[in-house]
């Protein structure tokens, strides 16, 4: 008696198993489709150089979007080669483009750049403008819709180098301007913010 109690005992204890395993897995599944809505990005390796905030919904901190040097070198990539205000000569410029980096994180809207939403960075992906704040406390607001109108990118750098500090970088919104004299006016100069650290979305 006492050896078919004993078997008896591990046969409800492998019952047990199996259904507290196929508990777990029934509540996995809407959580991993709940990640996957919100669009949880990968964490960043090295030194972070860029936070998002604000209207997105892809995140990999507290309603923050946190890049590294190769997460942003990861995303494809766009060239131009232009002038600027601030430079001498031409040169060629590389990074992503700001509307691709901004559909990185989640920001929703029609090419027009007018959302679908107030643009109040409530974090539901829609945003009207951005405010981008530099590493001197320099902030300009940019409609998204200069970013669908133009190839605006995220210069990560020059002639196939890294931009430093002191030389615009590392990262700087640049606008093609040898492309369009209207890119020249001092409005869109105001908005080519160098020394970028954060991006909010409203």
């Amino acid at each position: 008696m006492g050896h078919i109690f004993r078997a008896l005992c591990r046969e409800v204890t492998v019952v047990k198993a199996l259904l507290l395993g196929c508990i777990m897995l029934v509540f996995s599944i809407p959580l991993a489709g709940h990640e996957r809505e919100r669009g949880f990005l990968e964490l960043p390796d090295g030194p972070v150089i860029l936070t998002i905030n604000g209207g997105i919904t892809h995140f990999n901190a507290a309603q923050e979007a946190r890049f590294d040097l190769a997460m942003l070198q990861a995303l494809p990539q766009h060239s131009f080669e232009t002038g600027t205000p601030w430079t001498e000569g031409s040169s060629a410029y590389s990074g992503p483009l700001m509307r691709t980096l901004l559909e990185h994180v989640g920001l929703t809207g029609s090419e027009d750049g007018s959302g679908n939403g107030s643009g109040n960075g409530s974090g539901n992906g829609s945003g009207n403008s951005v405010y981008v704040s530099a590493l001197n406390g320099f902030e300009a607001e940019i409609p998204v819709s200069d970013f669908y109108e133009y190839d605006v990118i995220l210069a990560l750098e020059r002639n196939g180098q890294s931009i430093p500090i002191r030389e615009y970088g590392p990262l700087w919104v640049l606008y093609p301007f040898s492309q369009d004299e209207a890119l020249l006016s001092e409005k869109m100069r105001f908005r080519a913010v160098w020394q970028v650290m954060q991006i909010n979305v409203r």
